[in-house]
């Protein structure tokens, strides 16, 4: 999918932000729960976290940020599909829990196309193959003969099993020709915790949780999953540019509710969003995470899903990929 595709509609989503507020449903009238399928720290938590407050201004009702994690962000995904569609629980919705994960895990407990309620696209970013500075190797070239020349001497962090992180580095591995040892998490603040100190030689991360590090030299980026080269990292080449355009794909960051959610409800959520999103200062935090805001309609954000999943389950399938 290219970036047109995933900044399709933006007009129709401000259009969207216009809608009645509904105060005639009574909707909200206590706290809503967020629940962030991942631990605190990664990109997951960042954007839910920077959501959440102006939502609960705009809503007149606390967003109260709940961490889930596990499973590659499958038990927080897992515990939303199971809420009542009342919309008082809601969840941040990623690639990893509505597509690489259901792609290549068939015991995953819900069906991400048919067991949710998308509402918003918030935004989508880069990802980023990043080395600890001991690692034998500061770029591209010199990365890939390093993994070459020692198949399965090292080892790569990832937020946790079947997740983009992981699932994206098989699909690095197999069309590179090299073999790097998978070591999951149970999300990206810990999974980059031990890459910077060295307990892992490299991860797989989405930009925004990974850059503060990289910005400190604690972590070196190698190759970039974006559309053109970042204005953040200039000398860091895409994975296009290195001949592995299938594995140059961004991330997405979403919400959703349980499948059936009320039509009112889920207008009231996007009105809030939509709004959250046009200000200046919710747009800069993000945007300078190396985000790009998306904020489309629930329809634009379901066929996302449901396009982001038939690419994955067509990686897991071609290149028969298979849990650790």
């Amino acid at each position: 999918m290219n970036r047109r595709d995933w900044l399709a509609g933006a007009s129709g989503a401000l259009a969207l932000a216009s809608a009645p507020a509904f105060a005639q449903s009574g909707y909200p009238n206590r706290t809503i729960r967020l629940i962030i399928p991942f631990a605190p720290g990664g990109t997951t938590d960042i954007v839910g976290r920077v959501i959440s407050e102006p939502m609960t201004r705009i809503l007149g009702q606390t967003v109260l940020v709940d961490n889930r994690a596990g499973g590659g962000g499958i038990v927080g995904a897992a515990e939303l599909a199971r809420a009542a569609a009342d919309g008082y629980t809601l969840g941040i919705a990623t690639v990893s829990t509505t597509a690489t994960n259901p792609a290549i895990n068939p015991k995953t407990p819900y069906n991400p196309l048919t067991d949710f309620t998308p509402i918003i696209n918030l935004a989508a970013t880069p990802n980023v193959i990043a080395v600890n500075p001991n690692f034998p190797a500061k770029d591209y070239k010199a990365f890939l003969d390093v993994l070459k020349k020692n198949p399965g001497k090292f080892s790569y962090a990832s937020s946790g099993t079947g997740g983009i992180g992981h699932l994206l580095m098989e699909l690095f591995k197999s069309m590179s020709g090299t073999h790097v040892t998978h070591i999951p998490y149970r999300g990206a603040g810990p999974a980059l915790t031990d890459t910077v100190s060295g307990q892992v030689n490299m991860i797989f991360d989405n930009l925004p949780s990974a850059l503060p590090f990289i910005k400190e030299g604690k972590l070196v980026p190698i190759v970039v999953s974006a559309p053109k080269r970042l204005a953040e990292l200039p000398n860091v080449p895409t994975f296009k540019e290195v001949g592995l355009e299938p594995v140059n794909r961004l991330a997405y960051y979403g919400i959703e509710g349980p499948k059936n959610l009320p039509k009112e409800i889920v207008a009231r959520i996007h009105d809030a969003a939509s709004k959250a999103l046009q200000e200046p200062s919710v747009r800069k935090r993000i945007e300078e995470t190396g985000s790009i805001i998306i904020s489309n309609t629930p329809e634009q954000f379901t066929e996302q899903i449901r396009n982001e999943y038939a690419v994955y389950k067509k990686v897991v399938d071609t290149a028969h990929l298979k849990l650790d």
